[in-house]
């Protein structure tokens, strides 16, 4: 795969590194969408016909098993991405998720399904794990953390679109009902393996590998408008090429030294991500129509409360992009976690109380819990590894495909 040293279509600059982010989060798009999709898809009458009226516990492990894939392939792809590079990584971990896309969108028979949400998983593994290591990479310290926030907002796009897309086809007489929104998943991951043809590799990891002239004019046009000779671009390359060679000098590190001098760090990095997926968010993200149809809201009306939910779920990831770096991680998490366990509860008591206006505060309050994690616990548990993988540079790599590894087994537990 050649290319990708240039700017993209001409842009330099602010417009190259935002447009280079926005796109590359479509592998989180494709994370959300699929984690989103099947929450519509298990609910329709022509699913459940095509796949005889499947037991709850067999609908669950084919919803979770895309977690164990992505469990799998998080654990492994940092020592890839560092080998075959960035872009490289995301390509294929594209071509990956397609495949278990069409498997799913082709399936005849639950155990096909099952494999097809397993080689997505795989996929969107990947891609949940380069994608975060990507955009550090290319941005500048002190624009990390509001693209860490876009990045989750991508996400959550991903999974609205997923629940639209449900609800759209869910008035289609036929088994194209389910077929068509596991399809568009398909071409999707196509978009981001054929962009990642176009985009520019990590500077890091090319200088990394010793292709310091072609790092010299992907910094260039991130940081100097495309010259080379521009003082800001020269700095940069000069410290990632300084702290490339600090790296070298350290050695290779294993997970067991890792683990013994940055536990503290990498114990943080994995929790946070854990703890985000332990707070009851997927029940909601995978159920959330199960959970309506609880409250009283039937077919085609329970999945629609899902959409309005998220809608409302997307507007909350918004606020972070402006406050994250002004009120700091901790009091963001702490207002969230008191505004989810609030919500929950009240969920869990009207829906116990089954009186006529139950399905209205359901409704409520599972928008009020969605936003609180949509403002707290979605998007800032994945600044915690760019934070300290980024202060301990020799973990760049190594360390960051485990918090998206705490990712998913928290959300398989789910």
């Amino acid at each position: 795969m050649s290319g990708g040293y240039g700017a993209a279509h001409g842009l330099t600059g602010k417009a190259l590194l935002y447009f280079t982010s926005i796109f590359v989060s479509l592998g989180v798009f494709l994370f959300g969408y699929d984690q989103g999709v099947m929450s519509g898809v298990i609910v329709g009458p022509y699913f459940i016909d095509y796949f005889h009226q499947p037991s709850m516990a067999t609908v669950g492990t084919m919803v979770a098993i895309l977690e164990i894939g992505a469990f799998i392939s998080s654990l492994a792809v940092g020592r890839i991405g560092d080998i075959i590079g960035r872009r490289k990584t995301i390509f294929y971990g594209s071509c990956i998720f397609l495949v278990g896309g069409a498997l799913q969108t082709f399936a005849t028979n639950m155990p096909i399904m099952m494999l097809g949400r397993l080689v997505a998983g795989f996929g969107v593994g990947a891609l949940s794990t380069i994608v975060p290591v990507y955009q550090s990479e290319i941005s500048p310290p002190h624009n990390r953390g509001k693209l860490a926030c876009i990045e989750f907002s991508g996400n959550i796009i991903g999974y609205a679109s997923s629940v639209w897309v449900d609800y759209g086809c869910g008035f289609i007489k036929s088994d194209l009902s389910w077929r068509v929104p596991l399809l568009m998943q398909c071409i999707m991951g196509g978009l981001l393996a054929l962009g990642s043809l176009i985009i520019v590799e990590s500077p890091r990891w090319l200088l990394d590998n010793d292709h310091d002239e072609e790092g010299m004019v992907v910094i260039a046009n991130l940081y100097g408008g495309g010259d080379i000779h521009n003082t800001k671009a020269r700095e940069e390359y000069r410290d990632i090429k300084m702290n490339v060679l600090l790296q070298r000098q350290e050695g290779e590190r294993s997970y067991a030294e890792m683990f013994k001098k940055y536990r503290t760090r990498v114990f943080i990095a994995m929790s946070a991500q854990a703890l985000a997926q332990l707070n009851g968010i997927n029940v909601i993200s995978y159920y959330a129509p199960y959970v309506f149809a609880q409250a009283g809201w039937k077919g085609h009306d329970a999945i629609l409360m899902t959409g309005l939910n998220s809608i409302t779920y997307f507007l909350s990831t918004i606020p972070p992009w402006y406050i994250v770096d002004k009120w700091g991680r901790r009091i963001i998490l702490l207002t969230g976690a008191i505004a989810m366990a609030f919500s929950l509860s009240m969920i869990s008591y009207f829906i116990f109380l089954d009186v006529p206006w139950t399905p209205n505060l359901v409704v409520l309050f599972v928008m009020i819990y969605n936003a609180a994690f949509g403002y707290s616990w979605g998007p800032i548990p994945w600044l915690y590894p760019q934070r300290f993988c980024l202060s301990a540079f020799v973990l760049r790599v190594r360390a960051c495909p485990l918090p998206p590894t705490g990712h998913a087994t928290g959300s398989w537990v789910r």
